[in-house]
């Protein structure tokens, strides 16, 4: 197929576009003469956009974890696309929790489910008709923690875990369409909101249990984020991974992405058990 960047009036969709690194992958790609469509998280968000976007970027508040929300948003945008379809879809996860698995509320975890793995593929199945039409590509975005979990980020590196399965399927099922699938496995960002509280925010009985190992681990974790990419640079990536004559399959972005998928292919399993201890202070 045609590279996205050769096709005159292209179009993209990106969750999540309202701020951080979905907000920097809309405006680049406004910058490069697409039409965008995303989600925001409040009307704000999605005013300021289109005004910056000199109103190439178009927002609407949506609940990925609704499909009925999910499939009204996207039917709204087909109709504005038409019968030229969509030609890319760039979906990022969006929702995390911290903590010991044992210590972690149900609720917390099948919200970051919801967002992450049941929301996405949401999207991705609503924009099918659309992406079948431009014979488009999906670029799938999450963390390298589902490819080798760390402890105390379990619900990231299931979530994640589950979107890598995912996208495997996509990226054969669709290929007969003509329709590719990029995984990218994307390494911390400075001012994520993942960072997490304190271990006193703990349920009391799992302080003792965890507590100790839960602050290092978090300060570890919070070191690894602080020498992140910042949003801007990782957005430049990512389009540029978008707009690759052969896009890859899978893709890590991100100087601790690339370290932690080189650890996983020449590592043997104890070997990388004890380089995972050893990143959060565990060893």
């Amino acid at each position: 197929m045609k590279p996205a960047s050769s096709r005159p009036g292209r179009s993209g969709v990106v969750t999540g576009a309202g701020a951080g690194l979905g907000r920097e992958i809309a405006l680049g790609l406004a910058s490069r003469g697409y039409i965008i469509f995303g989600t925001a998280a409040s009307l704000e968000e999605a005013q300021e956009l289109k005004e910056a976007s000199a109103g190439r970027v178009s927002l609407m508040v949506c609940d990925r974890t609704s499909a009925v929300a999910v499939d009204a948003w996207a039917c709204g945008v087909a109709d504005a696309l038409g019968p030229a379809g969509l030609d890319l879809l760039v979906s990022t996860a969006g929702e995390y929790a911290r903590g010991p698995v044992e210590a972690l509320a149900q609720d917390a975890l099948r919200r970051v489910f919801e967002m992450n793995v049941f929301g996405a593929l949401a999207v991705i199945n609503a924009y099918l008709p659309a992406l079948r039409s431009a014979r488009g590509r999906i670029v799938q975005i999450t963390g390298w923690a589902g490819r080798v979990p760390l402890a105390f980020d379990g619900p990231s590196g299931a979530s994640g875990a589950a979107i890598e399965a995912f996208s495997a399927l996509y990226r054969t099922e669709l290929k007969p369409f003509g329709i590719d699938v990029t995984l990218v496995r994307l390494g911390a960002l400075k001012n994520d909101e993942r960072i997490s509280p304190d271990s006193a925010a703990l349920p009391r009985q799992y302080r003792k249990l965890y507590g100790k190992a839960f602050r290092t681990a978090s300060g570890r974790l919070e070191a690894i984020q602080a020498a992140g990419m910042d949003a801007a640079s990782a957005a430049a990536r990512i389009i540029d991974i978008a707009h690759g004559d052969a896009p890859a399959s899978r893709v890590a972005v991100g100087t601790d992405a690339e370290r932690m998928m080189l650890a996983a292919c020449d590592m043997t399993e104890a070997e990388l058990d004890s380089y995972l201890l050893e990143i959060i202070g565990l060893s």
